[in-house]
């Protein structure tokens, strides 16, 4: 196991360099495990400072992918594709699809879509040279494009559970801290403010954050001072890592659950949090509403399907809770061990319907 991949329960599959110099095409695909079916992850394009942090990035999130697509009981084992951001002006449609001439030599072992920093757009590039793809735009009647909407909603259900089992009451006058209004946290956003919850946010595009203040009349924080906000409940919806030791100590909220990957800079934040009675919802069981569809868009299952798992992910964060509580567990130990266990033993967890 080599130094990068010291922090993982588990080692990867694969690891395939990607390199094209004259598409500027840098980076890394993982695969991490293929036992429950071709490794499926997103596509993240973003301005890495060197070799080995887009590396390690694209290891922890497809160790995630694995357990993500294990608990929301899809044929899909885990995988993620990293790209640099070169410096200077890209020719986007050459870069994707040269990543996609690159996703194609595996051979259908691993199944790209959008992440953070790609786009729909960027999705049709990597088609051209590649079937292995999805997040495209949707045919009538059937799955497909953005999957943001299903990740939000994904991520609201499963906040209505953990409010509900750590604090006994619904969303409506609860306040939520959200940081980042990408296309999730914003759709987030919408769903919250319908729900009655009163919304504190930290987004820095101004423009966007001054949005939202009108639109769901929110309080505007920055980053750092969100965490100490006087909210309920803590909803990450930006890049991950934002849960360390002393953000944990700082942190005044009594759940966190929200759609970012790899909340927690390492699982002992998931022990700290435990410690300090905050909840906190495992980030790759509350946010598969988005690989939920890009596993419809797929296989070609129907919008009706893709509505009932992104559903039943309250359900699934519930019985990761309980299975958390009756192991003596703090909640992304449990989660982790409960999708080994799916991986390992190609079982599917069951949930209350």
């Amino acid at each position: 196991m080599t130094r990068d991949n010291q922090n993982l329960a588990t080692p990867p599959a694969e690891i395939v360099p990607l390199n094209d110099p004259d598409s500027g095409l840098s980076g890394v695909i993982v695969l991490h495990s293929t036992k429950l079916g071709p490794a499926a992850g997103g596509c993240r394009f973003w301005p890495y400072a060197s070799d080995r942090e887009a590396t390690v990035d694209a290891l922890r999130l497809a160790e995630g992918m694995s357990y993500k697509n294990a608990l929301a009981g899809l044929p899909f084992g885990g995988g993620k594709a990293v790209i640099k951001h070169p410096n200077g002006k890209i020719d986007r449609p050459t870069l994707f699809r040269a990543f996609g001439r690159a996703v194609a030599q595996l051979g259908g072992r691993y199944i790209t879509a959008e992440d953070v920093g790609t786009s729909v757009q960027d999705m049709q590039y990597v088609a051209e040279t590649t079937k292995f793809v999805a997040g495209l735009p949707a045919r009538q009647g059937m799955p497909g494009g953005d999957p943001s909407p299903w990740t939000a909603l994904g991520t609201f259900r499963a906040m209505e559970v953990a409010v509900a089992r750590h604090m006994g009451t619904g969303l409506n006058n609860l306040t939520v801290a959200v940081q980042g209004l990408g296309n999730v946290g914003y759709a987030l956003c919408s769903l919250l403010h319908r729900s009655g919850a009163r919304l504190i946010v930290a987004e820095p595009r101004s423009e966007i954050a001054a949005r939202a203040a009108t639109e769901f009349d929110a309080e505007i924080m920055s980053s750092r001072a969100l965490l100490e906000a006087k909210a309920d409940v803590f909803a990450p919806c930006a890049l991950g890592g934002i849960l360390d030791s002393a953000s944990v100590m700082r942190l005044r909220a009594k759940v966190v659950c929200g759609a970012a990957n790899n909340q927690l800079a390492t699982p002992e934040q998931g022990l700290e949090l435990a410690a300090r009675d905050i909840l906190y919802a495992p980030d790759y069981v509350v946010n598969a509403g988005g690989i939920i569809n890009v596993a419809a868009e797929y296989f070609q299952w129907s919008e009706e399907a893709v509505q009932a798992r992104v559903e039943r992910i309250g359900s699934t964060l519930s019985a990761v809770l309980e299975h958390a509580r009756e192991a003596g567990m703090a909640p992304n130990q449990a989660a982790d061990s409960l999708a080994r266990g799916i991986i390992d033993k190609q079982n599917r967890l069951s949930v209350a319907a």
